[in-house]
């Protein structure tokens, strides 16, 4: 698989592109190919995406309190951004994937685009160091980062949700999570709000909480 373009998305060229491939490299491809994943990449990863991220709140926005820059933080480092990230960088066409996960459109899975980002981010940083590693996510996510800012101390969707389902009396809103994949330490959910029995939205999330949120802004976007 020719991994130049991805590098030219990426605007980093790697050393050891050995490293690249392990990055996008799903546990599904690994077993059927005796390989290591990107399990462990993605474990790396996910850190330094929480810490080149609070840094660059904390350093950027320094008016902004303690909770405040949490709550950026959660807002931005999510699984929705970082499958915008992976489509936007082009990920789909550069996994590693089993037939099975092939099969099922696995390339396009939120899940699996969610990790390889990490994935992605660990690999640069073995092979570059920290600072191609943050430019790589400054530039990928400082725009949301800054919507996010601007949004701090917003309600979250759930209660924007509620509030304005309940505005013409009481309702019934339940959140119900339909599915589960994954291992224990890699879960996804899909979750979904009704109203009064009536099913609004679904939405995907790599816990519970985040997949309601996540069916609540749905519902909000479709105008509920």
């Amino acid at each position: 698989m020719e991994l130049d373009k991805l590098e030219e998305n990426l605007g980093y060229k790697f050393k050891n592109k050995e490293l690249l491939k392990k990055a996008l490299t799903h546990t599904s491809y690994a077993y059927e190919n005796k390989l290591e994943s990107n399990e462990k990449l993605e474990f790396l990863g996910d850190s330094i995406l929480e810490f080149i991220s609070s840094n660059y709140i904390y350093h950027t926005y320094p008016k902004l309190k303690e909770g405040e820059m949490t709550k950026v933080r959660a807002t931005v480092v999510c699984g929705e951004n970082l499958c915008k990230v992976a489509k936007a960088n082009g990920f789909s066409e550069f996994l590693y994937l089993g037939k099975s996960e092939i099969l099922t459109g696995g390339k396009n899975r939120a899940a699996i685009l969610e990790d390889s980002v990490e994935a992605v981010i660990a690999a640069i940083y073995l092979d570059g160091g920290i600072e191609p590693a943050k430019t790589f996510i400054i530039n990928n996510l400082k725009d949301e980062i800054e919507t996010a800012t601007k949004h701090v101390g917003v309600k979250d969707y759930k209660t924007v949700l509620q509030e304005r389902l309940q505005e013409h009396g009481d309702v019934k809103i339940e959140y119900e999570i339909i599915k589960e994949t994954g291992p224990d330490h890699d879960k996804s959910f899909v979750a979904q709000v009704k109203l009064n029995g009536k099913i609004l939205a679904k939405g995907e999330g790599k816990s519970k909480k985040q997949a309601q949120m996540q069916a609540a802004k749905k519902a909000l976007e479709q105008g509920q």
